[in-house]
C-alpha cells in the first residue's frame, strides 16, 4: 500500500495536520522538538497499533483532550483505501474504508511499516527482549495471524507464573493439574513461535550479510543464531525437568521468552566486541534485511521509516544508505538537513509554530 495523505486530530502535539507524501522519498526536516517524530510514530500506530516509541495510549492523545485521531489515505492495486484509527483511554478502535474492525488487531496487514529510530541501536547492545521483539514484529508483519499466537503465549506466561507465584513452591493435587495444562498449552503455542523465529533467522541471514556489506563498505561476515532456552528434545521434557526450579523462583525458566538471538561480526560477538558504528551499522542492515524479506513474501514493499538515522552515521555510511534505499515509498525525517546528493522527491519543513513548508 502507498500513503498519499496523513491526517492527525489531537495527536501528540498536533491539534490538526494534513500531510501529502510522495510515492518516493519524502523528508521531513526542522529543528529537534518540532514533532517530526511523532508523524512517524502515527503512520506506525496505523500498521502496528503500538508506539514504537513504547508510549501508552494516553500519553498519544493531545494534552485536553479525550481522544485523538490518525487518518491514511493510500492506494492499493490503484484503488482508494482510508484507514483510520480513534485512541482514546481503555479503547483503540479501527475502521477501513469507513467500515468498522470488529477488532483493531483487524488492522494487522493494512499497511505494513518498517522503522529505523536512534533507540534501535538496542538491538544489537541490550538484551535478547528486544531481538526477540523483532523477529516477532517481522512476523506478524509477514503474517498478522503470527499476533494471536504472541499474545496467546503472552496470556499462557502470566496465568502459569502466577500459579506458580500462588504455589509458594508446593503444589497440592488441583493445582498440579492445573499446570499441566499451562504446560501444555505453552508447549504447543511455544513450540510453534521457536520453529517461525528459526526459519525466519534462516532466511535473514543472507539479506543481513548483504545489506550489511552495502551500509559498511567492507567484507565483514555477519553471523545470525537462534538459540533456544532448552536442551531437552521437546519444550514439554524442558518444562517437566524444570517444574522444580519454576516452583523455586516462581517464573517460567524455559520457552520462547528466554530464548536468544546471537548475532557475530567476523564470529566475534556484536553486543560486546563490536565498536558502537559497527554495532548501529548492524541493527541497521537488521531493519533492512526485514524490509527486504517482508517485499520479497509479502509481494509490495513495506513503508520504510527512518526517524533522524542520518545523524546517526558517519558521512560514508550515509551516502551508503542513501545509495541503497529500497525501491518503494520512504518517509525520512532530518533535524541537520539533507545531503547535498540525496535524491528526495519531496521535502517538507516544519518549524516551531507547527508551520509546514514545501520546499
Amino acid at each position: 500500500m502507498q500513503l498519499t495523505k496523513l491526517m492527525l486530530s489531537d495527536f501528540r502535539s498536533y491539534r490538526e495536520l494534513t500531510l501529502d507524501l510522495s510515492p518516493g522519498l519524502t523528508a521531513i526536516c526542522g529543528p529537534n522538538g518540532v514533532g517530526k517524530t511523532n508523524l512517524l510514530e502515527a503512520i506506525g500506530l496505523l500498521a502496528t497499533l503500538k508506539s514504537f516509541r513504547g508510549a501508552p495510549v494516553d500519553s498519544l492523545v493531545h494534552k485536553g483532550s479525550d481522544r485523538g485521531i490518525i487518518r491514511a489515505e493510500g492506494l492499493r492495486d490503484d484503488r482508494s483505501v482510508l484507514i483510520e484509527l480513534e485512541l482514546a483511554r481503555g479503547r483503540t478502535r479501527a475502521q477501513v474504508n469507513r467500515q468498522k474492525l470488529r477488532r483493531a488487531r483487524d488492522l494487522l496487514g493494512a499497511l505494513r511499516v518498517t522503522f529505523f529510530t536512534p533507540d534501535d541501536l538496542v538491538l544489537v547492545k541490550e538484551g535478547p527482549a528486544h531481538r526477540r521483539g523483532y523477529l516477532d514484529d517481522l512476523a506478524v508483519a509477514l503474517d498478522p495471524g503470527a499476533h494471536g499466537l504472541i499474545s496467546d503465549i503472552d496470556r499462557i506466561l502470566k496465568q502459569r507464573n502466577a500459579l506458580l507465584r500462588q504455589s509458594h513452591g508446593r503444589l497440592d493435587e488441583a493445582a498440579e493439574m492445573t499446570l499441566d495444562v499451562w504446560d501444555a498449552k505453552l508447549s504447543d503455542a511455544g513450540t510453534g513461535l521457536t520453529v517461525q523465529r528459526e526459519v525466519l533467522v534462516a532466511a535473514l541471514s543472507p539479506l543481513l550479510n548483504n545489506y550489511y556489506r552495502l551500509l559498511a563498505s567492507d567484507s565483514d561476515e555477519v553471523g545470525v543464531f537462534y538459540e533456544r532456552s532448552w536442551k531437552a528434545p521437546t519444550l514439554a521434557e524442558a518444562l517437566a525437568d524444570g517444574r522444580r526450579d519454576d516452583l523455586r523462583r516462581s517464573t517460567t525458566g524455559v520457552g520462547p521468552h528466554r530464548d536468544e538471538l546471537r548475532c557475530t561480526i567476523n564470529g566475534l560477538a556484536s553486543r560486546t566486541e563490536a565498536s558502537q558504528g559497527e554495532q548501529r551499522t548492524l541493527a541497521l542492515a537488521m531493519r533492512m534485511a526485514g524490509h527486504d524479506l517482508v517485499a520479497k513474501r509479502v509481494g509490495e514493499p513495506p513503508l520504510l521509516l527512518l526517524d533522524d538515522v542520518l545523524s546517526e552515521l558517519d558521512p560514508e555510511r550515509c551516502h551508503a544508505l542513501l545509495a541503497n534505499i529500497p525501491p518503494g515509498q520512504t518517509v525520512i525525517t532530518s533535524a541537520g538537513g539533507l545531503p547535498t546528493h540525496a535524491e528526495t522527491d519531496h521535502v517538507l519543513l516544519l518549524s516551531h509554530d507547527g508551520e509546514i513548508r514545501h520546499q
